[in-house]
């Protein structure tokens, strides 16, 4: 139910080699105005990623020790607080995209699900993830903006999974109790169905179904199940 990286990745990717010089990534990430380029071997793996940060640290590195009472932005000296000054160093001296790239490359498969994606993402504080395929071969990238594509569905078409595929394959509920609403995402159930677990199990697997925003539960019960309702 949920969306996979698959339905809203981007196959026509840009790459460079791990040979690449400095000036031609500049081009082709100002060509392809993407923010990051992964970088592959001959046989198309994904060996890292060279990003406008990877490449703006030269000329951030060229000002602190070139020009005489230049102070370094804050980002650069937290990085010689934290120790990581010389990994930083090392990049802005780099001519090619093996010495300028973040190595190893945070990846996903196409079947990863557009949540995980999105998780990774932000543990890692990075915009967009190469997709890669059982032997780490490139297949394409998925964004921060293809991701926001799962909660762009058409509010018919979400009325139309929670009732027919949660409600009524999963669940078995007569959906001719049970009523599916959905205005702008958020997602309205009423009526009844047979069990109190019927219900909860409902909101949760709504909750799931991509393109949901919010559920709001309206839902009654014949046979209250609960461990609270079965007390004397």
């Amino acid at each position: 139910m949920h969306m996979q990286v698959q339905d809203v990745m981007t196959t026509d990717v840009a790459s460079v080699q791990a040979g690449t010089p400095f000036k031609d990534i500049a081009e082709v990430l100002i060509a392809r105005a993407v923010s990051a380029v992964p970088v592959v071997d001959g046989d198309g793996r994904v060996l890292g990623v060279v990003s406008e940060a990877d490449l703006l640290r030269k000329e951030e590195f060229r000002e602190q020790y070139y020009r005489e009472g230049y102070r370094p932005p804050l980002r650069a000296r937290l990085r010689d607080r934290l120790g990581q000054e010389s990994g930083a160093r090392a990049k802005a001296t780099g001519e090619t995209a093996a010495e300028l790239m973040t190595a190893p490359a945070v990846t996903v498969t196409a079947g990863t699900t557009a949540v995980a994606a999105a998780r990774l993402m932000d543990e890692h504080g990075v915009k967009r993830l190469p997709v890669v395929d059982a032997e780490g071969r490139l297949r394409g990238v998925v964004s921060r903006h293809d991701l926001l594509k799962t909660f762009v569905r058409a509010d018919g078409e979400i009325e139309r999974e929670v009732r027919v595929e949660v409600l009524g394959r999963s669940l078995w509920v007569d959906t001719s109790r049970a009523g599916v609403h959905v205005h702008q995402g958020v997602v309205t159930l009423t009526g009844r169905v047979d069990r109190h677990s019927d219900a909860r199990v409902a909101v949760r697997m709504t909750r799931r179904v991509s393109g949901v925003v919010d559920v709001v539960d309206h839902l009654e019960w014949e046979e209250d199940d609960s461990p609270a309702g079965k007390l004397p």
